[in-house]
């Protein structure tokens, strides 16, 4: 079978390359990109393409060594764990060079009984089976503010200690809260968090993509 295209009856790019030039080109345009470090601009960048927000810069706050702790991270390989399938699956696998490995634990077996026990989510009870995972890894959290209060509960229990931490869940219940605990954070593991309500998994897909390859 032979397929032909239907009639172009709308005026629109399509040439693939051309659109991620221009989108990346209008974004360094109408972004205030001066707000997060040097080093992190382009990771900015991915996230406002990634959201279509370019106001999204004035609440994205990038501690000034996340940036190079999670590319150290990812260039040796480290885990990176995340708290929903949407996050892992919107990890470029070929920008991981260092042959990092995506991690959700969220449909585990034990996941649902230890929510019950803890009478809390399955995302932060998930959190808690990543214990031989944790130590140096990359953590990316785009989807529940319960998973970072719990990572960060981890911690404070003198638990293992990530190598950054891309804390950027969605949300109108604890999300502000919980990104706000992190920037906070006596322990201040670098991190980036989107400020209020917004983030999500394409935020944290990106922001983890960003950091593993430079190149846009």
């Amino acid at each position: 079978m032979t397929l032909s295209p239907p009639p172009r009856r709308y005026n629109y790019e399509g040439d693939g390359d051309e659109i991620y030039r221009r989108s990346f080109a209008m974004i360094r345009a109408e972004a205030d990109l001066t707000v997060v470090p040097a080093n992190a601009e382009k990771v900015a960048v991915r996230m406002v393409h990634a959201s279509g927000q370019t106001d999204l810069t004035a609440d994205l706050r990038i501690h000034p060594e996340l940036v190079p702790a999670a590319r150290a991270a990812l260039h040796s390989g480290a885990p990176i764990l995340t708290d929903a399938n949407m996050v892992a699956a919107g990890i470029t696998l070929a920008r991981l060079h260092g042959g990092s490995q995506v991690h959700c634990l969220l449909r585990d077996l034990r996941v649902p009984e230890l929510a019950k026990a803890w009478r809390t989510t399955r995302s932060a009870a998930a959190v808690s089976l990543w214990d031989g995972l944790l130590e140096g890894a990359v953590v990316a959290i785009g989807n529940a503010p319960t998973a970072l209060f719990h990572l960060l509960e981890v911690i404070d229990d003198g638990g293992p200690r990530p190598a950054a931490i891309i804390g950027v869940p969605v949300g109108f219940i604890g999300a502000a809260e919980s990104k706000q605990a992190l920037a906070d954070h006596p322990a201040q593991i670098p991190y980036l968090v989107v400020h209020g309500r917004r983030g999500g998994s394409a935020m944290a897909a990106s922001a983890v993509n960003a950091l593993a390859q430079e190149e846009e």
